[in-house]
């Protein structure tokens, strides 16, 4: 569970990072599980930013039994993200960003519900959870968050490159007077923010890979007015926090 000051920051914030919430073994198992992954490299998107640099981008709409469903559905997880949302929550949808030495490209300034919002969602009211399965520094292209944009509510979004952004204008009016934070985080640590806080990354310049597994949810009130590309609400179980290790090893050596 996520402290009073942690809840506090984010509401003020539109973020908060919890450092250490997952341990060295679970994201030791994650990351081999994923780097072995062919179902992995099959969903894999590609997308080009503005200046040519290439991110990879496998999403998931369902919380399946593959391990990246497993961590979506882990208890601890599940009830920080219900925690910030303040309600019942269920599975929107997850992905692994992967972003590989030297050739790993940006993600434009954006908001979530920038896109979320063309799903039918009518209120923002979406968390997204954004694990450190690599360390992530400036050099790697670590996450960046404007402080307190979440409270500018939604931002126009238009094309730049193959990738959908937040108006450069408003983002540029928006850093003149709100702070911009460099999320720097270990293995294991879960940026927490809100589906209006803007947040970017750049491209990877390092010999280090930056490789992330982003969870998020939606509050069950805002399930979809109508149909769209992802789902309405569905009762979601959690799974014991043992469950990642525990799933993890067992697939890794069926898979040997």
């Amino acid at each position: 569970m996520l402290t009073n000051e942690q809840t506090t920051a984010y509401e003020r914030d539109g973020y908060v990072i919890d450092r250490g919430f997952f341990n060295a073994e679970e994201m030791e198992v994650l990351r081999a599980y994923a780097q072995n992954d062919p179902a992995l490299q099959n969903a894999m998107h590609i997308r080009a930013d503005k200046d040519g640099g290439i991110a990879k981008l496998s999403l998931w709409n369902e919380a399946g039994d593959d391990l990246y469903g497993v961590v979506s559905r882990t208890a601890k997880l599940v009830d920080a993200a219900e925690q910030l949302v303040g309600e019942e929550i269920y599975h929107w949808h997850h992905k692994m960003s992967m972003k590989e030495p030297y050739t790993g490209g940006a993600w434009e300034w954006h908001q979530d519900y920038g896109y979320w919002y063309k799903n039918y969602c009518l209120y923002p009211n979406l968390v997204s959870c954004f694990i450190a399965v690599d360390k992530c520094t400036r050099a790697n292209g670590c996450m960046q968050v404007i402080t307190g944009s979440h409270k500018m509510g939604r931002v126009e979004h238009g094309r730049f490159g193959d990738q959908t952004g937040a108006d450069p204008e408003r983002v540029e009016a928006a850093l003149k007077v709100l702070p911009l934070d460099y999320a720097v985080m270990e293995p294991g640590d879960v940026l927490f923010f809100h589906s209006n806080t803007l947040h970017r990354s750049d491209q990877n310049t390092s010999p280090d890979r930056r490789w992330s597994l982003i969870c998020c949810y939606n509050a069950r009130s805002n399930s979809p007015y109508a149909a769209s590309t992802h789902p309405s609400y569905t009762k979601l179980e959690r799974l014991p926090n043992s469950e990642l290790v525990e799933a993890g090893r067992r697939m890794l050596a069926e898979r040997a």
